[in-house]
């Protein structure tokens, strides 16, 4: 029986091609689709999990996020574990941990009623971005040039009436280069990074942006790798702008990193090294 397992619940251009990274190395491994999957916490569920390390490759956070933390309950090594996710999963979770290591991010803040929210965008200043604390691929995200904007958009949050509306996550508009930086880290190293550059503001590969290789300078592999540290995460995307007086600053980290994108442009086989890294683990 396999000791690795790859828990999906979707198979994209990123898992086919992690497929094919670990069947190169030539090693056994077990497929695992996510909906499909029971857990039981007793000796015959323990006796149904033989694997020794899996990794979560879920789209779905929260499938992710319950597999990851129901496999750990068996004692099975999940990259990345259930608390990276926790932290990775919320913007503002992964922010406040940003803070306490004193990385340098864009000016956030962050309120818990819609008339606070106003007051606060209006003492940052315009323009800003609100963002939900759970989402990726650039999703209701939103930059605000005014009041009337600002007013709009609380608005519709507060009408909602959902508790992820109910927090105002609100970030400075950092004026970058028409680009942003992706940084890859596997296992306390910092393997590649490429640019995403758009026309749009939201340089995001999901919306259209284009991939190119980035050079890892010591700054982005400083930043990355204090950024991966922050959250213990051991297989993740660091996101990077450049602004232009404060220099590279932190805007997310990715649990489950979309790669489809990067190998070829930056010439790492990324999932080949993620494949690696997991064996190393099952010793």
């Amino acid at each position: 029986m396999a000791e690795l397992a790859i828990i999906y619940d979707r198979i994209r251009p990123d898992e086919k091609m992690l497929f094919e990274a670990l069947d190169g190395l030539g090693v056994a491994y077990d497929k695992v689709y996510a909906p499909q999957l029971t857990v039981t916490f007793d000796d015959a569920g323990r006796a149904a999990v033989p694997w020794k390390v899996a990794l979560e490759r879920c789209v779905s956070q929260s499938r992710g996020h319950a597999v990851t933390r129901a496999l750990e309950g068996l004692g099975v090594r999940v990259v990345n574990p259930s608390h990276v996710i926790e932290l990775c999963g919320d913007k503002l979770a992964t922010n406040a941990r940003m803070a306490a290591a004193g990385l340098p991010t864009p000016r956030t803040a962050v309120a818990f009623d819609g008339e606070a929210a106003l007051q606060l965008i209006e003492q940052m200043g315009y323009p800003v971005v609100i963002k939900p604390t759970v989402g990726s691929w650039g999703r209701m995200v939103s930059r605000v040039n005014d009041r009337d904007a600002a007013e709009a958009i609380i608005e519709h949050k507060e009408v909602l009436g959902g508790p992820q509306h109910q927090v105002f996550y609100i970030q400075e508009l950092i004026r970058k280069p028409e680009r942003d930086i992706r940084a890859f880290v596997v296992g306390g190293r910092c393997i590649g990074a490429i640019y995403r550059t758009s026309e749009h503001w939201i340089t995001n590969t999901a919306r259209g942006a284009k991939a190119s290789n980035c050079p890892v300078t010591p700054e982005i592999e400083t930043l990355a790798l204090q950024a991966a540290a922050a959250v213990h995460g051991e297989i993740v995307a660091i996101d990077l702008v450049e602004d232009p007086e404060r220099g590279l600053l932190v805007i997310e980290i990715n649990h489950t990193m979309e790669f489809k994108n990067s190998v070829s442009t930056t010439g790492v086989n990324i999932p080949r090294l993620m494949g690696e890294y997991a064996l190393g683990l099952i010793g």
